[in-house]
């Protein structure tokens, strides 16, 4: 059996990486629906470096003494993995030596449901855990409110670890559109990944003034405040009717490195 990634066009054959809880885990693994909000913001590179683990990887400097973070709100509606809510919270950053590669490191990632966090601990190396988590809607498309409500394990009692609440704009762009490369990398097991994706990016600007993020005072909300939030984000975008396709995650090269 074999499936086409609509990024390169080859057929790329089915791999089965073997079963969690009694779920079948296969590649490429296709989302056909989610919602999903994303943030950038130009933070401080030293402050990101305090929060890369490892050596495989370095920040990438994308101006001088600045680096990028990426916060993306993820709603999956239909995933093979679940129907759950994910935070991702990355860096982009290079495998040393390779300042071209640039991809996103999450270091934190936290979900709500159990086998998604199983699957993303045990198969990609992603640091998902699961926490109180909730993404709300407030309203339709064009004049309701989306709201991100996070609480991590440490947060203390009565507070909430980060707090978001955006506009909800209409969704631009045809669902049937194509999917652009990505890639993403991890450790699995303390061995350096890269995980290469396609997905259809979010596309609906949302004004960043209108995004207003509230931190809370456990080490998430710490971490974040080492990089200067809460603050409006550079840029912000809105999609509805996403879809991504995961593909099956390779160790980087140690050739390459």
């Amino acid at each position: 059996m074999s499936t086409t990634s609509e990024a390169s066009g080859a057929a790329t054959p089915t791999v089965h990486w073997g079963e969690i809880d009694g779920l079948s885990i296969d590649f490429p693994m296709e989302v056909e629906e989610l919602r999903s909000a994303t943030l950038t913001f130009t933070v401080p590179i030293d402050a990101a470096r305090a929060l890369l683990p490892g050596d495989a990887f370095e920040v990438t400097e994308i101006a001088p003494g600045s680096a990028m973070l990426v916060v993306a709100l993820c709603d999956y509606v239909r995933n093979p993995w679940g129907d759950y809510d994910e935070v991702n919270l990355g860096l982009l950053v290079n495998p040393v030596g390779r300042p071209e590669a640039v991809g996103a490191f999450q270091w934190r990632m936290p979900v709500d449901q159990q086998l998604t966090c199983a699957a993303g601990n045990r198969v990609l190396g992603l640091p998902k855990t699961v926490e109180d988590l909730h993404i709300s809607y407030s309203g339709e498309p064009g004049e309701g409110t989306v709201v991100v409500r996070l609480v991590m394990s440490d947060e203390p009692a009565g507070s909430v670890t980060m707090l978001v609440e955006l506009p909800r704009p209409v969704a631009a762009g045809d669902a049937s559109a194509g999917l652009d490369s990505a890639i993403t990398y991890s450790y699995l097991e303390g061995r350096p990944m890269e995980l290469p994706l396609e997905m259809r990016l979010p596309s609906s600007p949302v004004d960043a003034a209108e995004v207003r993020i509230v931190l809370g005072e456990g080490a998430l909300a710490q971490e974040l405040r080492s990089l200067g939030l809460p603050r409006a984000p550079d840029m912000a975008l809105w999609g509805e009717g996403l879809r991504a396709v995961f593909q099956m995650p390779n160790p980087l090269d140690p050739a390459s490195r």
